[in-house]
């Protein structure tokens, strides 16, 4: 396994532009606060936390690491952006919340800690490197023999490039423009597939979906645009 950080700088440099605004609710990360909570819930509701040693790869600004920590988990947050790592960092100590934030690629954890933790979440990033099957692998890498890893990502399609790009960048500018790019979204099928070279065997899948008028979210059995899945090792 390559310890070489599997990155794209210019994505980094969106996220790490945008760091300042991660908190704000109504700021350009609003989707990703109303879909926290059902992120944190999915994984709740499969693995024991209380206790558990959670990877949170990609934490951006500590979103769902915060959550897992309320929930009882030791949680590590990773990311490459630094200003993305020194806002959760400053959030949490606000908190009150003991999480051990890190400017370090995965290929790094895995090659200091393989098979380290009990539980792997990687939520909405796998879309972002330059080899998401080789993240995968990273991943699977990081977890125990029994543990699970989750994913969230967006499929790729006619629907998912209308509602997830052309709606949410440029009609109701949900999120910045550029923010996705239609060739790197990734498939339920390549996704599984990509994980079960890895040694990992698909437990749930399950579409997310967000009402922007609303702003209600919810699970659903259709993954045709967002969706979550939880593997195990």
């Amino acid at each position: 396994m390559s310890s070489v950080a599997n990155a794209d700088q210019g994505e980094l440099g969106k996220f790490n532009a945008l760091a300042g605004r991660f908190w704000d609710p109504r700021g350009e990360f609003r989707p990703l606060h109303l879909l926290n909570p059902v992120r944190a819930r999915f994984v709740a509701e499969r693995v024991t936390l209380t206790g558990a040693r959670v990877l949170d790869v990609g934490c951006g600004g500590g979103l769902l690491c915060e959550a897992l920590a309320r929930a009882g988990a030791r949680v590590t947050g990773i990311d490459l952006a630094p200003g993305m790592i020194e806002v959760a960092r400053l959030h949490a100590a606000g908190e009150g919340l003991d999480i051990d934030y890190r400017v370090v690629a995965a290929e790094e954890v895995l090659a200091a800690e393989p098979g380290g933790f009990d539980v792997i979440t990687c939520m909405e990033m796998l879309e972002h490197v330059p080899s998401p099957a080789r993240m995968a692998a990273t991943l699977a890498g990081l977890v125990r023999p029994g543990g699970a890893v989750f994913i969230s990502t967006i499929n790729r399609n006619l629907k998912s490039f209308l509602l997830a790009i052309v709606a949410a960048e440029y009609v109701l500018r949900l999120i910045p423009r550029g923010t996705h790019e239609y060739e790197r979204l990734i498939r339920p099928a390549e996704l599984a597939r990509w994980a079960r070279s890895a040694g990992l065997a698909l437990r749930a899948l399950a579409g997310i979906e967000l009402n922007p008028l609303t702003e209600q979210c919810r699970l659903t059995r259709d993954p045709a645009v967002n969706y979550l899945s939880h593997f195990e090792r």
